[in-house]
């Protein structure tokens, strides 16, 4: 049988006494008598005593269970547990198997009920303090939260946090690392791309170098987790009525969502799927600019959300010149097949023809028709093309954006005041003299918002008379993989390959 000495210092308050003063005074709890009875001693460090997940009191009970211990003792009652549902629990184990139960700093029988009952009351009063403390702390974070303070966590790539005050309050705040930032809105751009998948973001960043300047690797998770974070977005009313519309609770007003600032989402998520159940999270606008758009920001967290690879030319089963590549022996079209994984690991597309396949009428071309060879070919001849041909389009609404998202936050202040109103017609704390002048109030806000709205639509549609010219070879760069199927179909008639292996394309233009 043995001696357990178990000491745990909390997270939760950092100037406690430390474990190893804790033990030591635990050793002195030890009688002359038991001096030669095995002593075995137990840490847990940086733990709340909040449950009983804790390394060293599971080994403490697994020892217990197996009747290997005779005392437990501890520097005060709060280091076993400060649950009182919980301690009641381990009390009751402790008395089924025997096991004497001291503490340093409290004197207590706990074989007599009147013993058990002082513990139990000095286990009330330490849940108590666990609760104050956990209330205190929650409420200095939802303060420094409305200030907009920055709520912790790990720092995002793309900033620094540099000393500052706020609201006369030391604190510190984002502050943008440009190579980073350029890093953050290529991210951001390219995979609001129609056809770019995460894997497809990360090879692309690879292939061009552009690596995280911190030292580590880009992965599918890290491009996810930087994507989702409001922390880069130009917060304006748009982002607003994401969130809201996802359940999170806004601390900042409507108003201040400007289009200027970041903003933070804290709190805990129930769910980490796609669609998260967000009702405790919280959003607040923080005191950094923010450096991505909030439509394209908008953009990326549509394709996440319907989790989704969209895939491109070099991951696509098929090929964005289906249909048009023929056989010219046999006249059949030619369609794309998965190959064997070669010695880089690689699986790569050919282009096979049918009449060899399927109608066992032709033996097709000599060679291989890799798929990505002949598209890389027909890509750079569309571009030549594309260079000599420009075209027009009316000039876009970019140019009312902030008066748009102006108007959108006046009409978020007049819904605030239908719905203030709204509650006291409902109160039932009207006379008919203040429900006559309610329902006119609720008229006038019905036709001030028509009005919003009317100067939203009017801003929205696009100029007469004014034009910009599109350069179609540089639009045909950043073109996904529908946008290239599209293009292919409307210039090209078909592309022919010979037993050799070359290819003709005879144009539609």
């Amino acid at each position: 049988m043995a001696i357990v000495l178990y000491a745990r210092k909390s997270v939760e308050r950092e100037n406690s006494i430390s474990c190893e003063t804790q033990i030591e005074y635990c050793k002195a709890m030890i009688k002359p008598d038991e001096r030669d009875e095995k002593v075995i001693t137990l840490v847990d460090n940086g733990f709340s005593g909040g449950n009983v997940d804790r390394d060293g009191f599971q080994k403490m009970m697994k020892l217990i269970r197996n009747g290997k211990v005779s005392k437990v003792i501890v520097y005060k009652l709060d280091r076993i547990s400060r649950s009182l549902s919980d301690f009641v629990n381990i009390l009751q184990e402790f008395k089924e198997h025997k096991v004497e139960f001291v503490s340093s700093q409290e004197s207590f029988d706990t074989s007599s009920p009147y013993g058990e009952l002082i513990v139990k009351l000095l286990m009330v009063f330490a849940e108590f303090e666990r609760t104050s403390i956990i209330n205190r702390v929650t409420q200095a974070y939802a303060h420094r939260s409305e200030l907009g303070f920055y709520m912790g966590g790990r720092q995002p790539y793309g900033f620094e946090l540099v000393p500052t005050f706020i609201h006369n309050k030391k604190t510190k705040m984002l502050s943008p690392i440009p190579a980073e930032i350029e890093q953050i809105r290529y991210i951001f751009e390219v995979y609001a791309e129609e056809n770019v998948s995460l894997r497809r973001l990360q090879a692309l960043l690879l292939a061009e170098g552009k690596t995280p300047l911190n030292g580590s690797d880009w992965t599918t998770a890290k491009l996810s987790a930087i994507l989702k974070n409001p922390i880069y977005v130009k917060a304006d009313s748009d982002i607003y009525d994401y969130y809201e519309r996802h359940g999170v609770r806004m601390i900042t007003d409507s108003t201040l969502f400007t289009g200027e600032y970041g903003a933070q989402l804290y709190g805990h998520s129930k769910h980490q799927s796609c669609d998260p159940d967000w009702s405790d999270m919280k959003l607040v606008l923080m005191t950094h600019d923010g450096v991505v758009d909030s439509d394209i920001w908008l953009k990326c967290q549509r394709k996440l959300e319907k989790n989704k690879q969209i895939t491109n030319s070099y991951s696509n089963p098929t090929s964005w010149l289906a249909g048009k590549v023929i056989c010219k022996k046999c006249g059949h079209t030619m369609t794309t097949i998965k190959g064997k994984v070669n010695k880089s690991g690689e699986i790569r597309r050919y282009f096979n023809c049918t009449g060899k396949s399927h109608k066992k009428t032709c033996t097709g071309p000599k060679c291989s028709i890799y798929a990505e060879n002949l598209e890389n070919m027909v890509y750079d001849c569309i571009s030549e093309k594309l260079s000599d041909i420009k075209g027009f389009r009316n000039t876009n609404k970019k140019n009312h954006a902030a008066e748009i998202n102006d108007l959108k936050l006046k009409i978020k202040a007049v819904e605030k005041s239908e719905t203030q109103l709204m509650d006291t017609l409902l109160s039932g704390g009207c006379n008919g003299h203040l429900l006559e002048l309610a329902n006119q109030k609720a008229t006038q806000l019905k036709n001030e918002k028509a009005v919003l709205y009317d100067r939203i639509e009017e801003l929205s549609c696009n100029d007469e008379g004014t034009a910009a010219v599109i350069d179609l070879a540089r639009s045909w760069k950043t073109a996904g993989y529908e946008n290239k199927k599209s293009v292919a179909l409307i210039m090209i008639n078909k592309i022919i390959i010979d037993e050799e292996g070359d290819a003709q394309i005879v144009w539609n233009i």
